[in-house]
């Protein structure tokens, strides 16, 4: 069995470097390990990497269960009582949260009481309370580990290990996340449910699977509304106590203050929001066992956030419609068109006569001089029309967009585009007293420009936010690049091509028009959420009229993910080294063929996205460090960032991981990759 395990064990480098140390004596090394984490993401598959490990060079290892003794102090004492006599033993207490109750005293007391030399390691789904970081004495002896999902190659080794032929890994580690358990869960469904699994696409396990995979990630919940509450979560972005009371009733801040402690919920500025695979099993076991409870809660929940976008102030407005938006991410083409980042990343803000000639300067920068003539006319025009967008933290502003109410005719003899649009309106009857034209004129984010990254999401959500919120319009035009990226898009939201595209400059624009006269907007989307619940299953590839066809499929990339990922790696370390990255395997991958764009190029763009990961700051000073700057050691690299030295090869590990994974995606769906 030790054998069997060992050879299964994927990743967790980290972590073993961190107990390695511990039994080697090295200088900063921890005595106490808290490693935590939510049911199922490995941490007793680490426990019993850890026994093995210390084992190996002798130590004595005592493990005490959570589950089997009462928790009270003297039954922990008598688990317990061999490591007080037994020289340099590890002591491992697993399933912590059974006992979390002795959290105190263990800390206060039984800790304290043992010899020097015995280590510890704490296994539980809870995070440590306040008490152990209050705590100046545990300051140098206590290391807290937050377990978290598996790397995406690590997932496909994962799954290599257990005999999963790479043919049939796709559609798993969509689904799986990188979750130890579903990944288990998932390599067994390959080996028993034969030419039924999908080589490609989507893919989720039966029902008794997923049932047995919550019972494993959630635990014993404490009822119903529980339940309930963590079905909200698993469907909405984000969770405020707003939308929890809307949907539950009174007592949402006791459910709040509840899902807020739970090992699979994270938080940001706006809320919390719960793992991926915790989402992504709790709807389809809902769906499963409660079709009509599904759609009823998916209405409640639209609903809301509709009504919500009507009345609440400007400066909420567009979180309410990224989260109405996120309804809608498994339909047509959003997934392909959003990135769903979490809040507060890119700042929205009203344009300001200071901000001109920036605006001027981001204009010229990607569409040309002619544009930028053009943005110029607007600016004077309908200044107020106009928006600008910084990323968290940075003064200038890096985008800028319009939304323009032109007076009839506005624009005509200065604007192409504009020339177009009443002309097509012309065409199609006057305006009607208090009908009027909104146009989407400008999406300009030089770095990224007219591509998916979280400041076009701003854009989208606030033309739809302002369409949502508009009285009378007639017509609501929206401007792109006529290069075919968002036909798809456009088509699914019911806007049509204009059938003539616009030249400015040296730059053709297409024009997508929807004309409102006989559907105001918030009756449409109520139509279409109806259309798309009746059609399908929610999150299935269907949905009800205007469905875009899917994007022809890729060819393979060139580099097997192996090979990939190995490649990466390599054209790290020689980021500023030009004849080494000449030769590097990269260099055929689609990243860079496809986009024209140098491998330097796309390396330094997935260092910049790591700001857009969960925990992606510390993750981005010290890649940004290690490789763009290129610090002499990692030792040096430390001191600067003023950390110790593990916890530096800690965040450059997770940092080195997260590269390949953007990377990867990138690769695979044949989008180029560029800075946030």
């Amino acid at each position: 069995m030790s054998t069997a395990r060992a050879s299964a064990f994927v990743g967790r480098e980290t972590e073993l470097a961190l107990l390695r140390d511990a039994l080697a004596g090295r200088p900063g090394a921890a005595s106490v390990l808290y490693v935590h984490g939510p049911g199922g993401i490995g941490k007793s598959t680490l426990m019993r990497r850890y026994a093995e490990e210390a084992r190996g060079v002798g130590r004595p290892v005592v493990h005490v269960d959570g589950r089997a003794l009462p928790a009270v102090p003297g039954a922990f004492e008598k688990a317990a009582a061999a490591v007080v006599h037994t020289p340099g033993a590890l002591l491992l207490i697993d399933t912590f949260e059974y006992c979390q109750s002795l959290e105190g005293w263990l800390r206060e007391e039984f800790l304290p009481s043992l010899p020097d030399d015995v280590l510890v390691v704490v296994a539980g789904r809870h995070a440590p309370d306040v008490g152990w970081s209050a705590d100046p004495g545990w300051s140098d002896l206590l290391k807290v580990v937050a377990l978290e999902q598996l790397s995406a190659s690590e997932a496909e080794t994962f799954l290599e290990r257990r005999g999963v032929a790479p043919a049939r890994r796709g559609p798993l580690l969509a689904f799986a996340s990188g979750h130890p358990l579903v990944l288990a869960l998932a390599a067994q469904v390959a080996g028993t449910e034969g030419s039924d699994l999908p080589g490609s696409g989507r893919w989720s396990p039966a029902p008794d699977v997923v049932a047995s995979l919550l019972r494993r990630m959630l635990g014993d919940l404490p009822g119903p509304r529980h339940r309930l509450a963590l079905e909200v979560c698993s469907q909405a972005h984000v969770t405020t106590g707003t939308l929890l009371r809307a949907l539950v009733g009174d007592d949402a801040p006791e459910l709040f203050a509840w899902l807020r402690e739970q090992p699979y919920v994270d938080h940001c500025a706006e809320g919390i929001f719960p793992h991926d695979i915790v989402r992504k099993a709790l709807a389809a076991d809902l769906r499963w066992r409660d079709p009509e409870g599904f759609d009823e809660l998916y209405r409640r929940l639209h609903e809301h956030l509709l009504e919500r976008i009507g009345s609440v102030p400007a400066e909420r407005l567009l979180h309410e419609v990224g989260s109405l938006q996120f309804l809608y991410r498994g339909e047509g083409h959003m997934a392909q068109s959003h990135l769903w980042h979490l809040p507060g990343l890119v700042e929205d803000h009203p344009y300001l006569p200071s901000d001109e000639k920036r605006v001027l300067a981001l204009a010229e920068q990607a569409e040309g001089p002619d544009a930028a003539e053009v943005v110029r006319f607007w600016l004077r025009g309908r200044p107020q029309d106009f928006r600008v967008q910084r990323l968290r933290g940075t003064a200038p502003a890096v985008a800028f967009s319009a939304w323009l109410r032109p007076e009839p005719a506005q624009g005509r003899e200065h604007d192409p585009v504009a020339a177009a649009v009443w002309e097509h309106v012309a065409s199609h009857g006057p305006l009607g007293p208090g009908e009027h034209v909104a146009l989407g004129r400008f999406h300009v984010h030089p770095r990224h420009y007219q591509r998916p990254s979280p400041v076009m999401d701003l854009m989208l959500w606030r033309m739809l936010g302002e369409l949502l919120r508009d009285s009378g319009p007639a017509w609501s035009f929206i401007v792109l690049r006529d290069d075919g990226f968002w036909n798809a898009h456009m088509e699914f939201c019911d806007m049509t091509p204009l059938e003539q595209s616009v030249t400015v400059g040296e730059s053709a624009y297409r024009v997508f028009a929807h004309d409102w006269r006989d559907l105001p907007p918030r009756a449409w989307l109520s139509a279409k959420q109806q259309a798309l619940l009746s059609a399908t299953d929610m999150g299935s590839a269907g949905s009800g009229t205007s469905l875009p066809r899917p994007r022809a499929p890729l060819a393979p990339p060139a580099l097997s993910r192996p090979e990939f990922t190995a490649a990466v790696r390599s054209a790290l370390r020689d980021l500023n080294q030009p004849r080494a990255l000449e030769a590097n395997p990269l260099r055929r991958s689609r990243l860079v063929t496809d986009h024209g764009m140098t491998l330097r190029e796309v390396l330094a763009h997935a260092v910049a996205g790591l700001v857009t990961e969960r925990g992606g700051d510390k993750a981005l000073r010290v890649a940004t460090l290690a490789f763009v700057e290129g610090a002499p050691t990692q030792e040096a690299a430390a001191r600067r960032l003023d950390m110790p030295y593990s916890t530096y090869r800690r965040h450059l590990t997770s940092a080195v991981s997260r590269i390949e994974e953007i990377m990867w995606r990138h690769e695979e769906n044949g989008l180029p990759l560029l800075p946030p």
